[in-house]
């Protein structure tokens, strides 16, 4: 069956598909019209009928839809005590403090008492204080202003500790994502945007999946057109667990020259199909990336100037981007939620780092 088959299915554009003939060494266009689909193959040109190709690209979408989700829940119950590992544990009123309030336990079988707060354990704040702050900052507020938002609501703390936070935080979910494989799908885009890092032009090159609109990975270089962006490529096929079958940049040639180092083989079956436009409009462009671009450019514009290149900043905005913030081209979803990961509860980051510091 085709869709059984490696590198058979291309995915070029949303409702546009490129599938191999299993007969001669060319392929056929698969493209969505109305409730139902074109094939340019023969069979379906003159018979009218479904094609091989057509029932191929239905399996493969139908067979993405049926893929188990990972669901990343919020931990809320404790079940063992963290002295002697008995599950004999009981909750034993609340310790109250100035900043809120948390959970007291007794075992029944060693007789000590506990609290637990995973996640945010010696931290001043409570958690809901640092994970408003997070959202807040990265949905557009700069650090001052989160200040002053979270002032109203009686966190009294300063920009300063809002960015250790967001320093902290971002890098104990980083570790933690980076083991969970996303199911994206075979089409990826790679771009570059232009920041400012202490004053001086630097550019993030960024991978994104076409159809879930998963940022997959990031770099931050010190020039446009020479990067060498090899690591980039490579850190996209570990996250990703695969490469894909095609990939979409625009014409730089430091792109190209990382493509033919990292996804070209000499076996067609296994190679990845580069396609180097620059238009934006007609089948296949990359307006998707673009768009991605001009999120983090309206991002870049709130915190002026990044303090070095390696800073928490970006990973926080590729975390948002991918796992908090429902996007409406994906019907309201996330990233993440369309790649096969739910992060389930109302605060999705006291999930992440929930879950984050118990792995």
């Amino acid at each position: 069956m085709i869709a059984e088959k490696s590198n058979q299915i291309m995915r070029l554009a949303d409702g546009f598909y490129k599938v191999a003939s299993q007969s001669r060494d060319l392929s056929y266009d698969v493209i969505k019209k109305g409730a139902g689909w074109i094939c340019s193959c023969p069979d379906h040109v003159h018979r009218q009928v479904i094609c091989k190709h057509v029932w191929a690209v239905q399996f493969s979408l139908n067979l993405r839809k049926a893929v188990e989700s990972r669901v990343i829940a919020p931990i809320s119950d404790i079940h063992a005590c963290l002295f002697c590992k008995s599950q004999q544990i009981i909750k034993w009123g609340v310790r109250h403090n100035m900043h809120g309030d948390i959970q007291k336990f007794a075992c029944k079988s060693c007789g000590k008492y506990f609290t637990v707060n995973l996640g945010f354990e010696k931290m001043k704040h409570n958690p809901q204080g640092i994970t408003t702050a997070m959202q807040l900052y990265f949905s557009g507020e700069s650090l001052r202003n989160t200040s002053r938002s979270l002032h109203l609501i009686g966190v009294q703390v300063s920009h300063q500790t809002i960015y250790r936070w967001i320093e902290k935080y971002t890098e104990l979910m980083r570790k933690y994502l980076e083991k969970i494989t996303p199911q994206v799908g075979d089409t990826w885009r790679a771009d570059e945007v232009f920041l400012k890092v202490h004053g001086n032009l630097k550019y993030l090159y960024a991978l994104m999946d076409d159809q879930t609109r998963f940022w997959i990975a990031q770099e931050v270089a010190e020039t446009k057109i020479t990067a060498d962006v090899r690591p980039l490529f490579q850190l996209g096929k570990q996250i990703a667990g695969k490469q894909p079958v095609t990939l979409i940049t625009d014409r730089a040639p430091n792109f190209h020259e990382a493509y033919m180092k990292e996804y070209w083989t000499m076996k067609p079956e296994t190679r990845t199909r580069h396609i180097q436009d620059i238009r934006m409009s007609g089948q296949i462009h990359n307006n998707k990336m673009e768009r991605m671009n001009g999120e983090i450019r309206d991002r870049e514009k709130v915190t002026r100037n990044l303090k070095r290149m390696d800073t928490p900043i970006l990973t926080g905005m590729q975390i948002f981007h991918n796992y908090v913030r429902p996007h409406m081209a994906l019907d309201g979803k996330t990233p993440a939620e369309v790649a096969g990961i739910q992060v389930k509860g109302k605060d999705k980051w006291l999930t992440l780092i929930q879950n984050a510091r118990q792995a």
